[in-house]
């Protein structure tokens, strides 16, 4: 199985996680045994001390490594890895003052005012606390982008503040305490670097010309798209089961945009394919259906969206599909039986004619020789023709027949909204937590496609553009180019933020009117899109726009 984007942000957080915990349940472990030393609370105390610093110094290398290398996804753990810093730097002191000052106040005070190298390290711990206070995401929306990263700049004195400490406490060989130094001088030192121009694709993103290589009907409304790359060889980007790649396509002259599940598994990275209905108002799926032919080239950028599974999330998934809400859902099938996942896949693929049901061949084919893999096909209507499987719509009883014990995720929905909505009410009323049901909807764009320039629109950065800011009644001229994002900065109104990468999500807001073109949008869903969520960090004004500052997104 491809291993890409394994270290996704949900991975990433869970290692540092791990990462944090393990050191202190090998303290206590050790403690417990009496594994500690003669000096058993300076044993503790100096552990504490030391791990904390380590973090504390991570938690600022994720902002020059993400500069350096492009790897946004970093930034998902850097709270993650403030919060342990905080949590091992405060024990270090609990310890000191519990067991080495025996819960005296008095006698801890004249200790660090006696003491020059506890000045230091009391102060480092000090100017850490508001920031563990303000380490949520709740918090980061009321102090707003601007107060909030001025507020967490306090984390480079208090980790200078920490170094100096240890460097002062060590009487000998001070090799450790100057590595310390060093590695915080170089961090300082990067930040003085000239920036990257903003608004750079991610280094997974992709964008340019595949070759359409193979059409293959698969009912009778859905073709399957193979592209392939032009040059020959494998694909020049790698995708999650699950994800989806966008087209730029030329309809009557106009340019239009539209988003398709990857169907194919990363597992054959030659190629890529798309199955794509012929809906009866499908402005796009028209347009491919009829007038696409094999040896075409089409412009295309992947992958995006984080409606998807690897693998490693879970032993267990259980997927939902409607209609053709079964694509991304045959991606993450293709890839686990490819990979011999070893975990259980339980699909329940619900359709209304039995002639609707795509990959029906190919879906037997997996089970027979898959014993993991536990398909459940329904029909809703087609009372009139023979079918020897389930009948009627996806029910409580059904789902309970099907898969054992189903009081926990990952659960996968995909299909018409209508079908979304009742499967999470009845999952959620079997046990299953709202948090671990994930959804992906196929939304017609038709309502917020005009807001959404062609990613070639040229912007003529000597033209003026006006942004609106509507709740905080503002309006700013923009010009050179600026994204929203750093109008809104300029003008000192406050959206949240934080990788400027189009990776996070944090700062979605609304594009209440105008027209703006961003490089990067996986962040966004296509509910988002279909909400009119832009991404401050991405979005270009084309023409004049009006912001929605106040959205909760």
């Amino acid at each position: 199985m491809s291993t890409t984007k394994l270290v996704d942000g949900p991975f990433l957080k869970r290692f540092v996680i791990a990462c944090g915990v393990v050191p202190a349940l090998l303290l206590l472990w050790d403690a417990s045994q009496g594994q500690l030393g003669v000096n058993e609370v300076n044993y503790a105390i100096r552990t504490t001390g030391l791990v904390g610093l380590i973090f504390l110094v991570a938690t600022l290398a994720i902002t020059p490594l993400r500069r350096l290398t492009g790897w946004s996804v970093s930034i998902a753990v850097r709270r993650n890895l403030g919060v342990f810093a905080f949590s091992y730097i405060l024990a270090h002191f609990v310890i000191f003052f519990v067991w080495d000052r025996d819960l005296s106040v008095g006698s801890t005070l004249t200790e660090i005012i006696e003491r020059v190298y506890l000045w230091f390290g009391f102060g480092s711990l000090l100017l850490m606390v508001p920031l563990a206070i303000t380490s949520t995401n709740a918090m980061v929306s009321r102090l707003g982008a601007r107060r909030w990263k001025l507020l967490h700049r306090l984390a480079y004195p208090a980790a200078i503040a920490g170094a100096i400490h240890f460097y002062m406490l060590v009487k000998s060989d001070k090799t450790r305490p100057l590595v310390f130094l060093g590695v915080l001088a170089v961090l300082l030192a990067v930040r003085f670097l000239p920036k990257k121009k903003r608004g750079r694709k991610p280094r997974d993103f992709w964008a340019g010309e595949l070759l359409l290589s193979k059409i293959t009907p698969e009912t009778h409304d859905v073709k399957t798209f193979r592209f392939t790359n032009p040059a020959g060889g494998l694909l020049p980007f790698k995708h999650i089961p699950g994800q989806y790649l966008n087209l730029a396509l030329t309809i009557d002259g106009k340019r239009v945009n539209r988003s398709y599940t990857i169907a194919s598994p990363p597992t054959r990275n030659d190629y890529c394919e798309i199955s794509v209905k012929k809906a009866p108002d499908g402005y796009g799926s028209k347009h491919l259906h009829e007038t696409w032919t094999e040896g075409q080239r089409i412009k295309v950028s992947a992958p995006a969206g984080k409606f998807h599974f690897a693998g490693h999330e879970s032993d267990r998934i259980v997927l939902f599909a409607g209609g053709i809400g079964i694509t991304p859902m045959m991606s993450v099938i293709r890839a686990m039986t490819d990979a011999g996942w070893k975990g259980q896949l339980y699909l329940i693929f619900s359709v209304r004619l039995v002639k609707d049901i795509v990959f029906k061949d190919e879906l037997a084919r997996l089970q027979a020789a898959h014993p993991n893999l536990h398909v459940k096909i329904t029909i809703s209507g087609d009372v009139d023709t023979a079918w020897d499987g389930a009948r009627g719509n996806i029910t409580r009883a059904l789902v309970e027949s099907f898969v054992p014990a189903l009081q926990s995720g990952p659960v996968m929905l995909c299909g018409p909204d209508r079908m979304m909505t009742a499967m999470r009410e009845l999952l959620v009323g079997m046990g299953v937590p709202d948090a671990e049901i994930h959804q992906e909807a196929f939304i017609s764009p038709k309502a917020v496609e005009a807001a959404f320039a062609a990613d070639t629109e040229v912007i003529d950065e000597t033209v003026e553009r006006s942004v609106t800011f509507k709740q905080a009644e503002r309006v700013v001229r923009l010009s050179n180019g600026l994204t929203v994002l750093e109008c809104a900065e300029d003008a000192g109104i406050d959206i949240p933020s934080e990788c400027r990468s189009g990776i996070c999500g944090q700062c979605k807001t609304r594009l209440v009117s105008g027209k703006v073109v961003m490089e990067t949008q996986d962040a966004l869903t296509r509910a988002d899109r279909a909400r009119g969520l832009i991404l401050a960090c991405q979005a270009r004004p084309v023409r004049d726009v009006e912001i929605d500052v106040e959205i909760d997104a």
